[in-house]
């Protein structure tokens, strides 16, 4: 049994080998970004709400134990429970990362959107404004993309229907292009 699920971890991770472009791109863009003094923002929802805060985390403390360097703005959209709750509250769950990216974000900024299912209203609703206000958006998709295909400057569809393989994917893509992002920095 263990066998076959990591042999099929295997296959799903030998298919995101057809996204090195969109990878390197990724990697130059945060990269570029960063050394202008923009900033990132990225966001999900349940396990894909704490796949972005240990990312964030990656980058406002530290990737590799190895390296020490000044902290970069990888900021998460899921500020705290007071925030969630106040906008879920006041406004509506849909507007808790357009309310936060409204307040954060500026022109030029990049918005980075996790989604296994690419059909959240509040993903859908944050990347709209985004795109509206000059902020380049990049999406981790799963299965076909659902409604957020198509609506990033750069998207990657994890070629999975299983939620737990797809935020698996996520991840790993999020370590590699976070150190390739960090060799950049630090070589600078």
């Amino acid at each position: 049994m263990l066998k076959n699920l990591i042999k099929e971890d295997i296959k799903l991770k030998k298919k995101l080998v057809k996204f090195e472009s969109k990878i390197l791109k990724i990697i130059e863009i945060l990269s570029t970004k960063l050394l202008e003094k923009k900033r990132v923002f990225i966001c999900g929802n349940g396990g894909s709400a704490a796949d972005a805060q240990h990312l964030s985390a990656e980058f406002l403390v530290r990737l590799r134990p190895n390296i020490n360097r000044k902290p970069y703005p990888l900021i998460t959209l899921m500020q705290d429970s007071s925030t969630f709750s106040a906008c879920s509250n006041d406004y509506s769950f849909e507007q808790i990362f357009k309310r936060n990216l409204q307040a954060l974000g500026n022109s030029g900024d990049v918005l980075i959107c996790l989604t296994t299912s690419g059909n959240s209203k509040n993903i859908l609703n944050v990347i709209k404004f985004a795109k509206k206000n000059d902020i380049l958006v990049i999406s981790l998709l799963g299965k076909d993309g659902g409604n957020c295909k198509s609506l990033s400057d750069i998207e990657i569809i994890i070629p999975s229907n299983k939620t737990a393989k797809i935020q698996e994917c996520h991840m790993m893509l999020g370590h590699h292009i976070l150190e390739k992002v960090e060799d950049r920095l630090i070589d600078v």
